[in-house]
């Protein structure tokens, strides 16, 4: 049925999907997970390591399809995404854990490569828009730098720059807290919530977002929707509130105080 197709408002739709573990595809990591991410919804999906979670964000992304069940990214099924699907995929940044970034090129050359499938770009509108978007993330300094010569903190962000490169309607992004330190964990936070209200540099639109973490009191928000991963599980707990008034031990330990280390 097009017409279903054409108004389904829904980003992410999973209905009874089979997660498949990245690292070993003939496991399952989450069994039966019904989820719908709306326009304008910023998620946060928590859980203990190994849960799952950056297996579940790369079947939302449509980078793995499920081993059961049915995932639509903007009301198209991910196994058929193809070449026709390209616009859909476009639609979609993804900023990996690591950044997964390319060491043999500069970080604007690493931003510019989403650019190269926009066939319609000019090689001088490229350059601007890369520029203009590292500016905006405080990357400008860092330019002509390869990833190896800065630090952990600066390769996070500029993976960002490159998911955001193409202005996408939906950003994902796996525990991206991880290893920042306070300085930057904060800029993060900011940032994320201009994006989701609506950042003037892409449009005044507001995006979805969805993002993974082990640590919840980081997200803590009135307006942000929680689900938590628990032995193979996903559930949908809602708002904060909700959250606080969990019962589930793996919700408890990630509400805790984190562990202090000594060094």
């Amino acid at each position: 049925d097009m017409s279903e197709t054409v108004f389904n408002p829904t980003v992410i739709e999973m209905r009874g999907v089979q997660v498949a573990a990245l690292r070993d595809t003939s496991l399952t990591v989450l069994e039966d997970v019904n989820w719908s991410v709306l326009p304008g919804e910023f998620w946060v999906v928590a859980g203990p390591q190994y849960s799952g979670k950056s297996d579940l964000l790369m079947h939302a992304a449509g980078l793995m399809t499920p081993m059961g069940g049915t995932c639509r990214v903007f009301g198209c099924e991910t196994d058929a995404f193809g070449e026709a699907q390209l616009a859909d995929r476009l639609r979609v940044g993804f900023v990996f854990a690591d950044g997964k970034l390319f060491n043999q090129l500069t970080l604007a050359e690493n931003v510019a490569l989403p650019l190269r499938y926009q066939k319609n770009l000019t090689a001088a509108e490229a350059d601007r828009a890369v520029e203009v978007l590292l500016e905006l993330l405080e990357l400008a300094p860092f330019a002509d730098a390869t990833p190896a010569n800065i630090s952990a903190n600066w390769r996070r962000r500029t993976a960002l720059a490159r998911a955001l490169i193409l202005q996408p309607e939906l950003l994902l992004l796996d525990n991206p807290l991880g290893g920042l330190d306070a300085r930057h964990r904060n800029w993060l936070l900011q940032f994320l919530d201009q994006l989701w209200r609506g950042h003037e540099h892409f449009g005044g639109r507001p995006m979805t977002l969805v993002v993974t973490t082990g640590d919840l009191r980081a997200w803590q928000h009135p307006q942000r929707k929680f689900a938590v991963l628990e032995e193979k599980t996903f559930s949908v707990l809602g708002s904060w509130t909700e959250v606080e008034s969990a019962r589930s031990r793996a919700v408890k330990e990630l509400l805790a105080e984190p562990v202090a280390t000594t060094i």
